[in-house]
């Protein structure tokens, strides 16, 4: 078939390069337009133009593909199928119309839940079990369309926000030649979405990154792996930033007293009541294993972590060349 592909990130090229690899023909592709990047603001491509280039493909970077002239752009090239993922702009109706078998739009999670963005990240930070993809037809909703196919894959114990990426975006590949075949045999299912059951996530700030040592330390384990590597989980020590890359949840009164070598009495001392609530964010122990730091419920046990202006380490390395000391007490910026 005569495709069009609209994709910007990196997210998106494995489909595109599964769709060149096919024996369908990729007519043109449709991405963002270029943006300054970085401290010097260098003018950068976004990764689908870069892979498009490499495959000597028409490109197109429309500032709005609503407006009129790219609409008619488009039906020059009179493409059967457009194929969509993660492109970064709201299609309009008229736009949906221009192929002659809709707009498939790629999805990274089970519809209807976790419709809108950053979908991967947040099943990570909720705890999800299971995520994958969808295939759906476009229509003028945020991801509302009718479902075409699933395929779900298990969250790893300790997945990230970028590994479940990786995995999802090598998954929309394979998924989509399956939904195309589906579509040429004239056998591709059509289901609505249960609106009822639907959930929305939005785009994921920064702010977020910031730890608030009063959850307990399931959830702050979690926001550490959603949010790496991108925007990173952080807190503050002594006026300066830590990023937070990988931790361990330590039930109380269990695993934290054979790591840290604290007697029972020692950790209540920290965890007991009313205490622990004063001590959230204190470091209660400091060991190359891991900073162990008390949470609203339960320790844990850092044991990857960046210091602002230094390479990432592991807490080994990190303690040989900045003292903590246990009792000092991580905070937010507002306590600098």
């Amino acid at each position: 078939m005569r495709i069009v592909f609209m994709g910007t990130p990196d997210f998106s090229v494995p489909v595109l390069e599964a769709l060149i690899g096919s024996h369908h023909q990729v007519v043109g592709v449709v991405t963002q337009p270029d943006k300054p990047k970085g401290r010097g603001k260098a003018i950068q491509m976004s990764p689908v133009k870069e892979t498009a280039l490499r495959h000597g493909l028409s490109i197109y970077q429309p500032v709005r593909a609503r407006d009129a002239a790219f609409i008619e752009e488009m039906r020059r090239l009179k493409p059967e199928v457009m194929v969509v993922i993660a492109f970064g702009q709201i299609l309009s109706k008229e736009f949906l119309e221009v192929p002659v078998h809709g707009c498939i739009n790629i999805h990274a999670s089970l519809l209807p839940k976790y419709r809108g963005s950053a979908p991967i990240q947040w099943a990570v930070i909720n705890g999800e079990r299971e995520s994958g993809i969808t295939t759906m037809m476009m229509d003028e909703g945020i991801d509302t369309g009718d479902m075409l196919e699933k395929r779900a894959i298990v969250l790893d114990e300790k997945e990230t926000g970028g590994s479940l990426f990786d995995r999802l975006s090598l998954l929309g590949g394979e998924l989509i030649l399956s939904t195309l075949e589906k579509l040429e045999a004239g056998t591709l299912p059509r289901t609505p979405q249960n609106h009822q059951e639907a959930t929305y996530v939005k785009k994921i700030p920064k702010s977020l990154g910031e730890i608030d040592w009063s959850m307990d330390a399931t959830a702050i384990e979690r926001l550490i792996r959603g949010l790496n590597p991108w925007p990173s989980a952080y807190t503050w020590l002594n006026g300066k930033m830590l990023k937070l890359w990988a931790a361990d949840v330590l039930p109380e009164g269990g695993k934290e007293n054979r790591i840290s070598g604290k007697t029972s009495e020692e950790v209540k001392e920290y965890s007991a009541g009313d205490k622990r609530q004063k001590n959230v964010g204190v470091i209660v122990a400091a060991l190359p294993a891991g900073l162990q730091i008390q949470t609203g419920n339960g320790i844990l046990n850092i044991t990857s972590l960046q210091l602002e202006g230094k390479k990432r380490m592991d807490t080994g390395a990190f303690l040989r060349g900045f003292p903590v000391q246990v009792g000092m007490r991580f905070g937010n910026r507002s306590d600098i």
